[in-house]
C-alpha cells in the first residue's frame, strides 16, 4: 500500500472501520475527495481495490504489533 507522506492526525480508538465497524487502522484518502477507514482485516482484503482510487493510504497497522514500553519493562525485572 502506498503509505501518507505528509503529516496526517493519528488514527483513535473513536475511528471504526466503514465495513464492520472494528477500530480502524486505515485511513484512505479518495482521489474524489472522500475518506474511508479500514481495520486491518478489511484493508488487507480491499487493498488492490483501493490502490486504484486512493490518493494517499494511511496506513497504521504496525500499531497492532507494537508492545508499549511499560510492558517490556516490566518482563526483565
Amino acid at each position: 500500500m502506498t503509505t501518507v507522506l505528509t503529516p496526517a492526525s493519528p488514527l483513535t480508538a473513536a475511528d471504526r472501520c466503514d465495513r464492520c465497524g472494528a477500530q480502524a487502522y486505515l485511513r484512505v484518502v479518495l482521489l474524489s475527495g472522500g475518506e474511508l477507514l479500514f481495520c486491518a482485516h478489511h484493508g488487507r482484503k480491499f487493498e488492490p481495490e483501493l490502490k486504484k482510487i486512493a490518493a494517499e493510504i494511511q496506513d497504521e497497522t504496525e500499531r497492532l504489533t507494537s508492545v508499549p514500553a511499560s510492558v517490556n519493562d516490566e518482563e526483565e525485572r
